[in-house]
């Protein structure tokens, strides 16, 4: 009922789940991930078919020992009694994937692996499900965001019919150590648990948390002066934000939740077109 990718950035910083299902709020039942940090290797899972929710943090606690991706799918299916109804994939913090798929999962059902991900899918549109998911990542840029490769293997089993018996919800979540909001570990935790088409509203909401959520390159930024500094001025004024300009700014990024965006005597030129192109008024 369920297809997913688990990988790591080629980096091994980030660590995520990328997975969709005819079933309601997915994300809530399948991924688990955990940073490296101190000492500690992390890793990220996905539990499915008939979803052992205990795996989650077993697994986690078992990649945080040290254990390899496939010590940890032996020791989780190993203990359980009802392995022949599970699916489980799991990459560990060397990069090492696993994928396991119980006899007893209902057709089409099987995974794949390779450096840094696994893949896996049951009740399946077939198995070019996997296949192409398989192939969206290979493809995918490895110095890319984990997110959006992710979603690019999560989008190419959705196109080919994914889950035969339809569509629900679908879910991304990545963490990378001290990367997310306020200095957290979640970078994203993303969830659609009931829409027509779970995996493009996904997308939707991905290209919204990078727009509030993603850090400015230095590199892009631009200085707020001369002719740029009274445009910006000028578009405030007409949203009522009046004053100081680094202080007009900050109050009106405030209000449409774009702080993380924000720098002193710079502006953002993600920032600048949201600006432009936002409604004047209120």
């Amino acid at each position: 009922m369920t297809f997913s990718i688990v990988a790591r950035s080629a980096d091994g910083r980030h660590f995520g789940v990328a997975v969709a299902s005819k079933f309601l709020a997915v994300g809530a039942m399948v991924p688990a991930a955990a940073v490296t940090r101190e000492g500690r290797p992390g890793g990220a899972l996905a539990t499915q078919a008939l979803a052992n929710l205990r795996y989650k943090g077993e697994g986690l606690r078992l990649l945080a020992e040290g254990r390899s991706a496939k010590e940890t799918v032996e020791a989780l299916t190993g203990a359980d009694e009802l392995a022949a109804e599970r699916q489980l994939g799991v990459v560990d913090a060397e990069g090492q994937a696993a994928t396991y798929t119980g006899p007893g999962c209902l057709p089409w059902a099987g995974g794949a692996t390779g450096y840094g991900y696994a893949i896996q899918g049951n009740i399946l549109a077939g198995s070019r499900v996997v296949a192409l998911m398989e192939e969206a990542w290979l493809a995918s840029d490895p110095r890319g965001p984990l997110a959006r490769r992710l979603l690019a293997a999560l989008t190419a089993g959705d196109k080919v019919g994914g889950d035969s018996r339809g569509k629900q919800s679908a879910a991304l979540y990545v963490v990378a150590a001290g990367e997310g909001y306020d200095g957290s570990d979640v970078l994203v935790d993303l969830r659609v648990d009931d829409h027509e088409e779970p995996v493009a509203e996904l997308a939707r909401l991905l290209d919204v948390h990078d727009l509030l959520f993603g850090k400015p390159d230095p590199e892009e930024l631009l200085a707020l002066e001369g002719e740029l500094a009274a445009e910006v001025s000028g578009l405030l004024s007409e949203r009522g934000f009046t004053g100081e300009l680094g202080k007009a700014l900050g109050n009106w990024g405030g209000r449409e939740n774009l702080e993380m965006r924000l720098v002193d005597g710079k502006i953002d030129p993600v920032v600048l077109d949201y600006l432009r192109n936002s409604p004047t008024g209120g």
